[in-house]
């Protein structure tokens, strides 16, 4: 075994006193970082080119900052974003309610589907929908001024690396939470065919990891009393900016499927409502229609 092997041995079972969940593969990745190899080629690592540097990175792992940062690098479906202080990390559970949002907008009989991306922090969520769409304009909203750093910085990154994604993804600096009219006067009123929202769901006071609540923004995880705030804002706006037959897809935490449920009710206006599981068998995010009827 070389030198490196040994020591992400080490590394992961410091890793795991501490209580990280992933502990050998996370010290996989930060060596590969470190040393600038893919995590498949650590074992071509000789013992001459061992970083030191790595102990380093290890240490902040070890006080659980999250890897996303040490890295620099978050991966979501097909993207490679940046991220790091002052926005939320992408995690794999968003991934499955982007990829229902996919197959809905490529299913849709419309040359150039419009999307909102509300809270898009570091534009995982609307990058996606605009590598894998072809042709659809998505309009991402944030009001952190941090997080938006973010969000230019992948959209810029993308657009270099797929021209075809160039010019598809607007980010807009505003507060869906605060603002029920968000978007309405840019003519986008009646006129989309998805809402889409990863937004703060978290219940004031719960229990959260130290990766969460020391370094994701508050603003994107605590969701008021009983987590539900700002998916209440998101049904108002998505009820005004969906066209006849516009579908809206929210993620929740696990334990808010039955209350969410009923934030997009038919006495709101919604039809097909439904909750739909992530890979983990916990419900994860409710989709409705919007059948155009105009809230009371």
């Amino acid at each position: 075994m070389s030198l490196l092997l040994d020591e992400i041995a080490v590394a992961a079972a410091r890793l795991a006193e501490v209580g990280v969940d992933s502990p050998r593969a996370d010290a996989e990745l930060i060596a590969a970082h470190v040393h600038g190899v893919g995590r498949g080629e650590l074992h071509r690592v000789p013992d001459t080119g061992f970083d030191p540097r790595f102990w380093d990175e290890v240490a902040r792992r070890e006080a659980r900052e999250p890897l996303q940062h040490i890295t620099g690098h978050a991966y979501f479906r097909y993207l490679d974003l940046e991220v790091g202080p002052g926005v939320f990390v992408p995690r794999p559970e968003t991934e499955v309610m982007t990829g229902w949002a996919i197959t809905r907008l490529t299913e849709m009989d419309v040359a150039e589907p419009v999307v909102v991306d509300l809270g898009t922090g570091s534009g995982a969520i609307a990058l996606a929908i605009a590598q894998e769409v072809p042709r659809a304009q998505v309009h991402a909203v944030e009001v952190d001024p941090l997080a938006r750093i973010w969000t230019q910085r992948n959209i810029a990154r993308c657009s270099s690396s797929a021209p075809h994604m160039a010019g598809r993804v607007t980010l807009h600096g505003d507060d869906f939470t605060s603002d029920p009219y968000i978007l309405g006067t840019g003519g986008l009123s009646g006129s989309v065919d998805l809402v889409i929202s990863n937004p703060p769901y978290i219940p004031s006071g719960a229990s959260v990891p130290p990766e969460v609540g020391e370094y994701d923004p508050a603003t994107a995880l605590w969701g008021g009393q009983d987590g539900l705030d700002a998916i209440r804002v998101v049904e108002q706006v998505a009820a005004r900016l969906l066209r006849p037959g516009g579908l809206v897809a929210v993620e929740h935490g696990a334990p808010q499927g039955a209350s969410v449920y009923w934030v997009f009710t038919e006495e709101q206006g919604w039809r097909d409502t439904r909750n739909h599981r992530d890979l983990a068998g916990r419900d994860r995010f409710v989709t409705a229609t919007w059948p155009g009827r105009a809230p009371e």
